[in-house]
């Protein structure tokens, strides 16, 4: 396991998106931005903390893809420069729904400034949270 650097932590508590890629079951890759966060409260010491979180609905692709593959990446690019990034290259350890409904109204707080995300309801299922281990970290900027 990999340490994302103190440093980069701003990225996961301000309005960043990560790319998010996966692989379909024919071998190709799939990629959705995607609201990202950090486990631990921001302590990005990898001591069974520091796995980031993906929302997601229950039944979506990537969802159906870290699924059956449980390899994935993520690029998180800092808005203000895009030349100061996070890159991981990690391992979902688990896909659950627990919490997940809290997990996706706090992301709304910090995405949209709403109390509660919006669509509750509408989704193609259950809110599920994504938790990926970063195995290789490598930043720029």
């Amino acid at each position: 396991m990999d340490a994302i650097p103190e440093e980069f932590g701003d990225l996961f508590e301000r309005q960043t998106f990560a790319s998010f890629a996966t692989v379909m079951g024919d071998g190709t890759p799939q990629v959705t931005p995607v609201w990202i966060d950090i486990d631990g409260e921001g302590n990005l010491d990898i001591d069974g903390e520091g796995n980031l979180l993906v929302n997601t609905a229950r039944g979506r692709q990537k969802e159906r893809n870290v699924e059956r593959n449980p390899k994935v990446g993520l690029c998180v690019m800092d808005p203000d420069d895009p030349y100061r990034y996070v890159s991981v290259r990690g391992e979902v350890v688990e896909v659950t729904e627990d919490g997940a409904v809290e997990h996706i109204d706090e992301l709304a707080r910090r995405y949209m400034d709403v109390d509660e995300y919006p669509n509750h309801g509408e989704e193609s299922g259950p809110r599920v949270v994504i938790r990926i281990r970063p195995d290789r970290v490598v930043t720029n900027g």
